[in-house]
């Protein structure tokens, strides 16, 4: 059962964020959890290289996220661009857009956490 939910979560980390997401981001799969009803928890690990970024998209709920490692400027619409360090933490609400971009020349790593409608893609591009 836990590789079958593994499994379902490598295929929703990649290939929903796939097409919000720029190619050379790595993406880890750790938990999925159905709950609360009609949602999905998912719990990932991003890296994205040296002047990367994560690409325009929306998630159908909340993300809460944790820089584990690295800078990036995290750019949600409607708010002030957020300069972020390890240690630092975000929120983005539902179905709004956002983007990350890497700021300096390491990586950036983030542990991310996703509370989205079970019924729609993780995430979805945007122009």
């Amino acid at each position: 059962m836990k590789r079958i939910v593994l499994g379902l979560l490598t295929v929703a980390l990649a290939g929903g964020l796939a097409l919000a997401q720029q190619a050379g981001i790595k993406r880890t799969p750790l938990q999925k959890v159905e709950f609360p009803e009609g949602y999905v928890t998912i719990t990932g690990i991003a890296e994205i290289p040296p002047g990367g970024s994560a690409g325009r998209h929306t998630h159908p709920g909340v993300e809460t996220g944790y820089l584990l490692e690295g800078e990036t400027d995290m750019l949600i619409d409607g708010q002030p661009t957020q300069h972020l360090k390890a240690g630092d933490s975000y929120a983005i609400p539902a179905g709004v857009v956002h983007d990350a971009k890497v700021h300096g020349d390491k990586s950036a790593k983030v542990i991310a956490i996703y509370v989205v409608d079970k019924t729609k893609p993780l995430a979805s591009p945007a122009p």
